[in-house]
């Protein structure tokens, strides 16, 4: 009983009578959600399709106004969310929650630098192969995922991911 009251806060669904019998209401959010990705993929198509759009940062900027939107509405109320910002408990807000935070030693961080470079040098040789070749697939545009596993054997995550940066460049957020 509570999911159903949670879902028609939330959506409104039941504000329509037998919404999954025929109602109207199915046809027209279906056809409402069909428009909108139709003319989203207009606009990518404008823009040259996935890879003209990707090149000036539409998929990005328009995730980023998204997620600017959502939390807009989410903080303001428009949107309800149940137990976020509808329907929460009275005393909520004034109880905080303490959290410790687990941090690792001195002893523990020295540790496990010691077994990382412990690691690099028994596998140097064969960690420059697997990088040569994890560079080579990722440039050729190959799945990279049989070289991938090959690679994790030898490499660390740090190795890895440095040679998908050499290749690839590293992703900065716009601001």
């Amino acid at each position: 009983m509570a999911i159903q009251m949670i879902i028609n806060k939330e959506w409104g669904l039941a504000k329509n009578e037998n919404p999954l019998q025929g109602s109207f209401i199915i046809d027209e959010l279906t056809d409402l959600v069909e428009e909108a990705v139709l003319i989203e993929f207009e606009r990518i198509s404008e823009r040259g399709g996935v890879l003209g759009a990707m090149e000036t940062g539409y998929q990005r900027g328009k995730i980023q106004d998204e997620s600017i939107t959502y939390e807009r509405l989410k903080h303001s109320g428009e949107l309800p969310i149940v137990g976020v910002n509808t329907f929460r408990h009275p005393d909520g807000d004034e109880e905080e929650t303490e959290v410790e935070l687990a941090r690792a030693t001195e002893e523990e961080k020295r540790s496990q630098l010691t077994r990382l470079e412990d690691f690099h040098n028994r596998h140097h040789a064969e960690a420059q192969e697997a990088l040569r070749r994890l560079r080579e697939a990722a440039a050729r545009g190959e799945n990279v995922f049989a070289v991938l596993m090959d690679a994790a054997r030898v490499c660390s995550l740090g190795q890895i991911t440095d040679a998908f940066f050499e290749v690839g460049g590293q992703y900065r957020r716009s601001v």
